[in-house]
């Protein structure tokens, strides 16, 4: 495999935030397409490594090996083995098969694993010269495999990624219902913050949404921390990482002042969040103190509160975690030139707040369907132009 060729890519991402990753990839410098689900685009080797060590919001980037339209077990066996799988899986690669099947003929998941693994071992002891009567041993290094069907088209993916990339390698300890370090990225992202402008996340648990904004703010890789799966293939050149990590290296501004403040009731949460900021290297980037919610006061101005709240979804929480709406409703409610983010699954938020937001945006937690609600600030003034 040449270090300039050209693979098909995409980079999976929660439903949602498709977009936020197809404008992390422009912002590379990748020319991309948005899908459900995904992004697609084009690149080499390098472009891989970049993807991985840059984008915040998505998943995982796959290679795309092929894609076809298949109505039988006999065309999917077929269409997977004439695939060139000898550049991409050596002898003794160890290659599982995930596999999802949507709105299609070939509807078994299980059966759609185990043709399209067959149709590679096939193809591999022919080009590698093996008797069928001798199993691969698949001690090497690990090439995991998706076959995916939606409505008869299948695309068969090898994923570069590894352990998904919310895992940056920061978290030593998390909260009861912690938000993935992608999806912080994406709140982040979704608010008019701007490195210059003060950040509260007045709930803010294990840390991650103040941790996720620092990492934007002083322009750091949110994967330079950790070490992806292709680095451990004999075809994928070890030169990219390292070109790649240098340029993330020598493009992370740590001189920047930010002003980013995490409070939570908890003091057990405070601690856990400090361990997290410092295990990355940020920890005099952000201030984190024990408060309660409606202790907070400010007189800065034209700052951004992002908050994940308790939703209340379990059992005899409700009532709680209505009465810290209300009280976010009143002590937000003052601060004319902050803009107000919140996430929750509480479709009645918006009465218990006592405001209706500016602007609702749906996305999902997990599985969990919730709202981003904002509430914007004033602007403020703009600077006078000098001649």
């Amino acid at each position: 495999m040449k270090e300039n060729q050209t693979f098909e890519l995409v980079a999976t991402a929660a439903s949602g935030l498709e977009a936020l990753v197809g404008k992390e990839l422009r912002n590379l410098g990748i020319e991309c397409q948005v899908e459900n689900g995904r992004a697609r685009f084009k690149g080499t080797m390098e472009t891989i490594a970049k993807a991985n060590l840059w984008l915040r919001t998505a998943d995982r980037i796959k290679i795309v090996v092929g894609e076809f339209d298949a109505y039988s077990f006999d065309e999917l066996f077929e269409k997977v083995k004439a695939l060139p799988w000898e550049d991409f899986l050596p002898l003794d690669a160890e290659f599982p098969v995930a596999g999802k099947s949507i709105k299609s003929k070939l509807y078994s998941t299980p059966d759609c694993q185990a043709i399209t693994k067959k149709a590679i071992v096939n193809r591999l002891r022919e080009y590698y010269h093996r008797p069928a009567s001798v199993p691969l041993a698949e001690t090497g290094a690990l090439f995991k495999l998706e076959v995916a069907l939606l409505k008869d088209h299948v695309m068969v993916t090898l994923d570069t990624t590894g352990p998904s990339l919310f895992k940056r390698g920061y978290r030593l300890e998390k909260g009861g219902a912690p938000l993935k370090e992608n999806m912080a990225a994406a709140l982040v992202q979704l608010t008019n913050w701007r490195p210059d402008r003060p950040l509260v996340d007045p709930v803010c648990g294990s840390g991650t949404l103040c941790i996720e904004a620092a990492l934007i703010g002083h322009n750091i890789a949110p994967g330079f921390n950790r070490e992806f799966a292709c680095e451990s293939w004999d075809w994928f050149s070890d030169d990219v990482f390292e070109k790649v990590r240098a340029e993330a290296d020598e493009a992370a501004d740590y001189d920047v002042e930010l002003d980013i403040t995490g409070t939570d009731i908890n003091g057990k949460m405070i601690d856990i969040a400090r361990a997290n900021a410092e295990e990355i290297g940020l920890g005099d980037s952000i201030t984190f103190k024990q408060q309660a919610l409606k202790d907070f006061k400010t007189d800065k101005e034209y700052g951004v509160i992002l908050a994940n709240p308790p939703y209340g979804e379990r059992l005899g929480e409700e009532e709680s975690v209505r009465r810290l709406y209300k009280e976010m409703g009143e002590t937000f409610r003052p601060l004319k030139t902050w803009s107000k983010y919140i996430l929750t699954s509480d479709l009645l938020f918006e009465e218990y707040y006592g405001e209706k937001a500016t602007k609702k945006r749906k996305l999902y937690n997990g599985a969990l369907r919730t709202d981003l609600f904002q509430y914007w600030g004033t602007r403020p003034p703009r600077k006078p132009r000098t001649e």
